[in-house]
C-alpha cells in the first residue's frame, strides 16, 4: 500500500478551475486502479500554511539557543507545529500530486509557503562537503499546471517545482500541463478534455 499526497493550490473547484478539473479526474482513475492505496486530498488554500515571517525565525532562533518551547509565544509554537506537520508530511509519502494555476508567471503564494515548508536542511536535504544532498528519494511526484499560454515547461513557475524537487532528491517526476486555453480559446474545450484524458491515462500507472 502506497501512501499518497495530493496537494492543491487553487481557491476555486473543479467547476471554474481547470487545474483542478484534471486533478479531479487524475484522483478519481487513480482511487479505481489503486483501491489499496491511501490518499490524503488537501487543498492550500482551505487551510492555514505558515509563512517565515518575523515569528518563525525567531522561534527557530530562540529553540536553538536551547529555549523550551513550550516557552515560545503561544503565536510562535501554534507556526512551528504546523510548518513542522507539513514538513513531516511530505516526507512520510510515497507518491505527491501537485496541482496548481500559472498566475503572473509563478505559483500561487500559498503553495510557495508549503514548498518553504517541505525545503528543510537536516530534514529534506543537507549540506555535504560536495554540496547539498536532497533527502526526498524514492518518492514519485506529479505535477499538474494550468497555463493561458502556451509554454510546453518554460515558464518560471513550472521549472521551478522541478528544480526544488530535484534539489531535494527526486528523480522520478512527471509533469502534465493543461495549456493555452486563454490563447486558443475556441480549443479550450478540446484542451480540458485532452487533459484529462491524459490525466486519467497516466493515473492507472503512477
Amino acid at each position: 500500500m502506497a501512501k499518497v499526497l495530493v496537494v492543491r493550490a487553487h481557491p476555486l473547484n473543479q467547476r471554474t478551475s481547470r487545474s483542478m478539473q484534471v486533478t479531479d479526474a487524475f484522483v478519481e482513475s487513480y482511487r479505481r486502479h489503486h483501491p489499496d492505496d491511501y490518499i490524503e486530498d488537501i487543498n492550500l488554500f482551505n487551510m492555514m500554511v505558515p509563512e517565515i515571517d518575523q515569528d518563525l525565525l525567531d522561534a527557530w532562533d530562540e529553540l536553538g539557543q536551547g529555549k523550551p518551547f513550550y516557552q515560545l509565544s503561544n503565536s510562535q509554537q501554534h507556526k512551528v507545529t504546523l510548518f513542522n506537520s507539513f514538513t513531516a508530511g511530505f516526507m512520510e509519502q510515497d507518491k505527491v500530486i501537485i496541482a496548481n494555476p500559472l498566475w503572473n508567471l509563478s505559483i500561487p503564494t500559498r503553495l510557495k509557503a508549503w514548498f518553504d515548508s517541505i525545503t528543510v536542511a537536516g530534514k529534506t536535504f543537507k549540506y555535504t562537503e560536495t554540496g547539498s544532498v536532497g533527502l526526498a528519494e524514492g518518492k514519485k511526484v506529479l505535477h499538474i499546471q494550468a497555463n493561458g499560454g502556451f509554454y510546453n515547461g518554460s515558464d518560471p513557475a513550472s521549472q521551478y517545482v522541478k528544480m526544488l524537487l530535484t534539489f531535494l532528491g527526486v528523480a522520478d517526476f512527471y509533469q502534465l500541463f493543461v495549456e493555452g486555453m486563454d490563447q486558443a480559446p475556441d480549443r479550450a474545450t478540446e484542451i480540458v478534455n485532452n487533459a484529462i484524458q491524459k490525466a486519467t491515462e497516466l493515473a492507472k500507472t503512477f
